[in-house]
């Protein structure tokens, strides 16, 4: 069984900065190491893995910042992330909403869990995002600063 939850946030980057747009979520997380706030833990992962639900059992919020191809009106959303058990997964790459699910059977833990999903349109094997993926991060970054001090309602702040 896992220890109490620490009352602090985790927020998972995924992504790959060596596939330009598919970077978002890693500069997300490096904007938010780099300004030192407070309550705050972050990890960067190229994909979501079973051993994550233990971690995110030690969390009562958890958010998943990643690229996105779909095509999204304001650059990003935000969303929440619930539990969705998904038969088809490997123990190499899942999606949050599986990792949730597993953090909530395997761990008996429920925590807050939202979905940051931001526009991307670049997928090439290079470094760098492209211009319009960068103003749609720099969108969603001010939303979460904006809004950090009440992560339990992020999704409710404006219309997205």
């Amino acid at each position: 069984m896992s220890e109490e939850p620490n009352n602090s946030t985790i927020l998972f980057g995924i992504g790959n900065v060596g596939r330009q747009d598919d970077a978002l979520g890693w500069i997300f997380l490096e904007y938010i190491q780099n300004e030192n706030l407070k309550g705050l833990d972050i990890e960067y992962r190229y994909q979501l893995q079973i051993e994550d639900a233990e971690l995110i059992s030690k969390y009562n919020n958890v958010i998943f910042i990643d690229a996105c191809k779909e095509n999204i009106d304001n650059g990003f959303f935000v969303k929440p992330c619930k539990a969705r058990e998904n038969h088809n997964f490997s123990t190499h790459a899942l999606d949050p909403e599986t990792v949730i699910y597993l953090t909530q059977k395997l761990y008996h833990h429920k925590p807050k869990a939202f979905i940051i999903g931001i526009q991307g349109y670049r997928w090439d094997l290079e470094m760098g995002v492209s211009k319009q993926a960068y103003t749609n991060y720099l969108k969603a970054i001010n939303y979460f600063i904006e809004n950090q001090n009440d992560i339990a309602n992020l999704d409710k702040k404006t219309n997205l």
